[in-house]
């Protein structure tokens, strides 16, 4: 079909209707083909070194799901409405006393408040300590870093994610990684100990109103040579949040007070 005229390429862009392709998001959420726990509210394929972002409501399941085994979701929490309350790194594996996250743990903000809980772990092979890729490193490993190159850093996207949001550089946090894991040995050195395999999903449970920022890129300490990234899936349902008397409240003192941070923020301005 001719697109050298307006004409022709209105005619070309109208015919890719209905068209569905790899890596793509699905509009409305309810069109996705494969069944959800609850109503679906976001679905969508993201390619490797691309970038994704929601705003998400409290009580909402996300399941993020490495779908070729070389998926590396990168990810950044805000509370909706108030973006300087965001996804903590430092105070999330010190209040924990962990950095290696999986089921059952928490996600913390330096207010001390659960922003999403982890509800269920198919990988174990997470990252809270390194961040994700930056310019200046993916310039020097791949011959560019920037968001439209072959090879964007991760920094970069996540720009992009927060522009889309009214976020800025400067309120970027350090991320943390899905789906490529790292270890410290003994001596303080880290151990980059890659993916699972294919088919493997983590899933998070909102526990405020969250702005969710994602980039799918390689792991700043992968080995391999060349930038090697697959298509990351991405789905969102509604569900409802964690509250008192369910097993994860109280399955550790710290995060029991967490929760209680939590609830009696969101009581103070009645939101729960």
């Amino acid at each position: 079909m001719a697109t050298a005229t307006t004409h022709g390429a209105r005619d070309h862009a109208r015919a890719q209707h209905g068209t569905r392709t790899e890596t793509m998001p699905v509009v409305p959420a309810s069109d996705w083909p494969a069944a959800v726990p609850g109503t679906p509210v976001w679905a969508e394929t993201v390619a490797g070194g691309n970038y994704t972002h929601r705003v998400l409501a409290r009580g909402t399941e996300l399941r993020l799901t490495d779908l070729a085994g070389d998926a590396c979701a990168h990810l950044l929490l805000y509370v909706d409405g108030r973006p300087w309350e965001r996804l903590n790194i430092a105070d999330t594996v010190k209040v924990q006393w962990n950095a290696y996250l999986g089921a059952d743990r928490l996600l913390l903000s330096d207010q001390g408040r659960v922003l999403a809980s982890v509800v269920a772990d198919g990988s174990g092979r997470h990252d809270a300590l390194c961040g994700t890729s930056t310019l200046v490193r993916n310039t020097e490993r791949y011959g560019d870093g920037s968001p439209q190159s072959p090879s964007p850093a991760g920094r970069e996207l996540l720009k992009l994610a927060a522009a889309k949001n009214g976020l800025g550089p400067r309120d970027l946090p350090s991320s943390l990684s899905f789906f490529q894991g790292v270890e410290v040995r003994a001596d303080g050195a880290l151990d980059f100990t890659g993916s699972v395999g294919p088919g493997a999903s983590v899933t998070l449970r909102a526990e405020q109103d969250l702005t969710v920022l994602i980039a799918n890129v390689p792991h700043p300490l992968d080995p391999r040579p060349g930038y090697v990234c697959t298509p990351l899936e991405v789905l969102a349902w509604r569900a409802r949040p964690t509250a008192p008397g369910d097993q994860l409240w109280g399955a550790t003192p710290e995060g029991r007070r967490a929760f209680l941070n939590t609830l009696d923020f969101l009581t103070a301005r009645g939101l729960a």
